[in-house]
């Protein structure tokens, strides 16, 4: 049996944790994790997809973030593949959208509770799994992407009725919540929240009362778009002034300066960055043990946030 302080700073493979540790659905884990959306991209190299999942563990990363419509099930059928048991990983994955290859969005909503126990069962069956860890509900309410219409205008409570009776049944292990609001974080806690995931970066700080709830409720904080995106009024952190000086003054990226800001910002907030590609995948890792001085921290602190609430659709 490892020791307590293995345990704690190294992952089941050996490898120091990405980033250090943090919490996650009451498991320790690395604040470094994988968002595997990207993944997709390998369709026709399967390999190289298994390839990049083996490498993320070798680096230290446990915690990888999915959901059946990445790729039209591709992405969970991949990680299913190429992580095994023993690597003690813990796979996120995200319900309340399915696909919708031809649509001006390639995926519609699915918010209906009757839809959200579907699309857990389906997780189930892709993943090979009796239980995925936590799966998080994703919402119309924040952030870029769709808005909800008609019957997929749906209450919270309805939703969280089926999620908890999925996690009374053993389907799933935690409840976690994506694109909501303060107030909705707040209306969910009697549920119990795990993690709430909400577009956030450097210069997307319109959550920041949500993330401050969630760190006094102990509450993962786990960040998509934390370089910012191609959604118009998501602007890029690599592109920011004061990031690509504070990486040409660290020898860094400036993506690693954008990664390693966040994980400097808030000790409970958690990456999941994701890529298909082996080097930035390394890179993202090496994020985790840069850095930043209190003259950088001041600087990129200092860096005026966009504001707005971009959507599509």
């Amino acid at each position: 049996m490892a020791s307590p302080t293995r345990s704690l700073q190294h992952t089941a493979s050996g490898a120091p944790r990405a980033g250090g540790p943090g919490r996650l659905a009451g498991r320790t884990v690395s604040r470094v994790g994988f968002g595997a959306m990207q993944l997709e991209r390998l369709r026709g190299d399967r390999k190289a997809a298994v390839a990049l999942l083996r490498r993320s563990v070798e680096l230290g990363i446990d915690h990888i973030d999915t959901a059946q419509f990445y790729g039209h099930g591709f992405v969970n059928d991949v990680i299913r593949e190429a992580i095994c048991p023993e690597d003690d990983v813990i796979v996120v994955s995200k319900v309340g959208a399915d696909p919708e290859p031809d649509g001006p969005v390639p995926l519609r909503f699915a918010q209906r509770p009757e839809q959200l126990r579907a699309s857990v069962e389906d997780n189930l069956a892709a993943l090979g799994l009796e239980q995925i860890p936590l799966v998080n509900l994703r919402r119309p309410d924040s952030g870029p992407g769709l808005r909800a219409e008609g019957d997929q205008i749906v209450a919270l409570d309805d939703q969280l009725a089926v999620m908890t009776a999925l996690r009374d049944e053993g389907k799933i292990g935690a409840i976690g919540l994506s694109s909501v609001t303060a107030d909705g974080v707040r209306r969910a806690l009697p549920a119990g929240i795990a993690c709430v995931q909400n577009a956030y970066s450097l210069l997307t700080r319109d959550d920041e009362d949500t993330l401050r709830l969630c760190l006094a409720e102990d509450i993962a904080w786990v960040p998509y778009f934390p370089l910012g995106s191609a959604f118009e009024g998501l602007p890029k952190v690599s592109e920011e002034p004061a990031v690509i000086a504070a990486a040409r003054d660290l020898a860094a990226t400036p993506a690693q300066v954008g990664l390693a800001w966040l994980l400097h910002h808030a000790p409970h907030l958690l990456l999941i960055p994701g890529t298909a590609d082996p080097g930035h995948l390394k890179e993202n890792v090496d994020a985790g043990a840069l850095t930043l001085d209190e003259a950088t921290l001041a600087a990129l602190d200092a860096v005026p946030p966009c504001s707005g609430d971009i959507a599509l659709g």
